[in-house]
């Protein structure tokens, strides 16, 4: 088994919050009431699980292996793909920043709607070129000692990162969002 697709499965928890998210701010950018609860608990698994988490995966992990590998970081799929995280990066902080201001009565659901949709844009597109390129790359290049050396740092990186049962947790959250928000939707 390749360490890629444990990545690959965690971008289909990731696709879910991400369409989830895209109903919220297309409320909110109608002007309809959105529940900031529920857009705290999706700010807090993009920073927590899609970032720091699963792009720590791949930062500390597969891209420094591809690299030495001889799959080239500048100009090539790993430079873009740290890019667009760098990118993710700031449309997250603009979401942080956006709900703390709602939160304290201010209007700025049409900024946090910018900021979620320009994220959900990015990273929709984000990874289809990881699944369909990158981890592609990494299933041919590299060999199947360093999958399994791969697939249990990246268990280590959850342990070290988000900690024991939160990963868990963040499913049970997937699936709730999930149903209150996309039930009937293909």
């Amino acid at each position: 088994m390749y360490a890629t697709q444990q990545l690959r499965d965690e971008h289909e928890g990731i696709k879910v919050v991400l369409s989830v998210l895209e109903h919220l701010a297309t409320q909110q950018e109608r002007g309809q009431a959105v529940n900031t609860g529920h857009l705290d608990e999706i700010v807090d698994f993009l920073r927590t699980f899609a970032d720091k988490c699963h792009h720590g995966k791949e930062e500390d992990l597969l891209f420094p292996a591809l690299a030495q590998a001889g799959i080239p970081v500048e100009g090539g799929p790993i430079g873009m793909m740290l890019q667009e995280h760098t990118l993710g990066r700031g449309y997250i902080q603009g979401m942080v920043d956006a709900l703390a201001q709602m939160k304290a009565g201010r209007d700025a659901g049409s900024e946090f709607a910018r900021n979620a949709l320009g994220y959900v844009e990015l990273l929709r597109s984000h990874i289809e070129k990881e699944n369909q390129v990158l981890f592609a790359i990494a299933e041919h290049h590299l060999p199947e000692a360093e999958h399994v050396r791969l697939a249990a740092g990246f268990d280590q990186v959850e342990q070290e990162r988000i900690g024991p049962g939160v990963h868990e947790r963040y499913h049970e959250m997937i699936h709730a969002l999930r149903d209150a928000y996309l039930a009937g939707v293909a």
